[in-house]
Formats: C-alpha cells, sequence, structure tokens
C-alpha cells in the first residue's frame, strides 16, 4: 500500500475515533448531570449562584432517603418477578417459534410469518383496549363466572402483568432470522439418528442459539422493566405498582427535590445498566447475525 494512501487512512481513521467519541461524550453527558445531581444537598441544587457539574459536599444519603419514603421494596419485588417470569418465558416460546418457521415445513407456513409480522407493525397501545377486555373476561378469576362476567377476571394480578408477555412478533421474528443461520444439516443428521423436532431444539438450535437469547433477554427486560403505560391500565393497587409506577407516584414526594428524584432514577436504571454490559458482546454479535441472514 504506498505511504500516501496508509497515511490518509489513519487520518480517516483518527477522524472517526474523534467524531465517535465527541458523540459518545454527548450522549452521556445527561448521565452524568443525572448522577452528580442526585450526589448533592438540597441546598447546592437549588441555591447555588453558579452550575457546577460535581457536588461540592457528595451526599449518598439521598439514595437512602429516596428508599425509606416510599414502598421500593415492593415495587422491585413487583418488576422483578414480571420481568422475571416474563423474560424467561418469551425465551422459550419466541425461540420455539422462530425455530418452526425457520427450520419445520407445514402448510402455509410463510403466510402465518407474513400475519405474524403484521403485530410488529401495529402499536400496542392500538391493542390495550381489546386486551383489557379479555383479562378482564377471564372466567372464574376475580369473582368471574363461568361466561368470564361479574368480576374483575386477571385485573390488578401478576397474571395481568405477565400472561401477555410471554410473546411476540418482534422475538419471534429476531429467533427466526438467527435459526436461518444455522446450517439445516444439522437438523437432517439429527432426524436421521432418530431425534425428534423438539429434541433437536432442545439439544442443538438452543445451545447455538444463546447468543440471540442473550440479545432477545436484553431487549424484553428493558421493555418489561421501563414499560410504565400497561401496567398503568391493568393494575389499580399500590401492592401491584412496578418501578415506573412507583416512580411517578414518588413524584408527589419529591416535588421539585431534583437530587431525591434523581437518586430514585438511578436505582430504577441499576438493574438495566448492569445487565446491559453482562450480555453486551451477544447483543452485538446477534444485530449483526440477524441482520444479514435475511
Amino acid at each position: 500500500m504506498p505511504a500516501g494512501m496508509a497515511r490518509r487512512e489513519r487520518v480517516q481513521g483518527l477522524l472517526f475515533y474523534a467524531f465517535m467519541g465527541i458523540l459518545a461524550l454527548v450522549m452521556l453527558f445527561p448521565l452524568l448531570i443525572m448522577v452528580t445531581t442526585s450526589l448533592k444537598s438540597e441546598a447546592e441544587v437549588y441555591m447555588q449562584e453558579a452550575f457546577t457539574i460535581f457536588p461540592q459536599t457528595w451526599k449518598f444519603s439521598n439514595f437512602i432517603e429516596t428508599m425509606r419514603v416510599a414502598a421500593w421494596g415492593r415495587y422491585f419485588l413487583n418488576s422483578v418477578l414480571v420481568t422475571s417470569v416474563s423474560v424467561v418465558g418469551s425465551l422459550f416460546l419466541n425461540s420455539l417459534a422462530g425455530y418452526c418457521f425457520a427450520v419445520l415445513r407445514f402448510p402455509f407456513r410463510n403466510a402465518l410469518f407474513l400475519l405474524l409480522l403484521v403485530g410488529i407493525m401495529v402499536p400496542y397501545q392500538a391493542l390495550i383496549i381489546p386486551q383489557y377486555l379479555i383479562l378482564k373476561s377471564v372466567p372464574l378469576f376475580g369473582g368471574n363466572d363461568l361466561f368470564g362476567r361479574g368480576g374483575t377476571g386477571w385485573l390488578d394480578t401478576f397474571w395481568a402483568l405477565i400472561i401477555p408477555q410471554l410473546s411476540g412478533s418482534f422475538g419471534i421474528f429476531l429467533c427466526r432470522q438467527y435459526f436461518l443461520g444455522i446450517p439445516r444439516d444439522l437438523f437432517e443428521a439429527a432426524r436421521i439418528d432418530g431425534a425428534g423436532p423438539f429434541r433437536v431444539f432442545v439439544h442443538i438450535y438452543l445451545p447455538l442459539g444463546k447468543p440471540v437469547l442473550a440479545s432477545l433477554a436484553i431487549l424484553k427486560s428493558v421493555a418489561v422493566w421501563n414499560d410504565f403505560f400497561y401496567p398503568l391500565i391493568m393494575t389499580s393497587s399500590d401492592s401491584m405498582r412496578t418501578v415506573q409506577l412507583g416512580l411517578q407516584a414518588y413524584r408527589s414526594y419529591a416535588l421539585f427535590r431534583w437530587d431525591l428524584m434523581m437518586a430514585a432514577c438511578i436505582l430504577v436504571s441499576l438493574p438495566l445498566i448492569v445487565a446491559f454490559f453482562v450480555f453486551q458482546r451477544n447483543f452485538m454479535e446477534t444485530a449483526v447475525a440477524s441482520g444479514i441472514k435475511g
């Protein structure tokens, strides 16, 4: 390679990384302000003449005060339970459905898959009223009779928060795209050895699908943990609140107390931040693989 071309590529590389570094700083700056504000005193937040990024006195007690005021233990327990069960269930059901669409041959497979993709195009807010009516009419729950009348069904229960989250069009699509990249020879060889379709799924496709499952776990965890609108509609009691509803309720106490509000936001966001850093490598691998294989 000529020296001039090599020098030009180095300069382009430096400019690219410099631009990406500046962009990363711009995106991280609001997070930095949130963290530093959570460690300031109330007087420092409101009574300083000039704004400063870092606190003069680091007040870690803001986090303790935040946890003492609201029923955060209950809110976190609800969110952890709903998110964990929803993620585990969706990983199994979405991967199983994606495996069927990618590997198995059955009538109207492509037509059913195209119909499934319609679910990605429809915003879930448009489906909230039908879902509400269905969950309210579940027979023999919440005081309902055999015909689903007279009570509240699954409303304001964990059933309402978990069951509709166990599968989704996007998760099935993501798994199907990834499984298409696995050589079909593995499936044929396992079938020749006498393995059934479900056994092939469990012993071959699930182990090979760890990257896509990790990515789906991240996406599903973020969606369920951060969901505000759906739990707001489906629950009514304080004991069923998730962390997002708890954060909204906490605003009534911490009104104009930005130090406490930022501490609460950090506590709510911390589990997702940790989960992303744990699974980020698998997330990137799946983004590339599922994007290449159509």
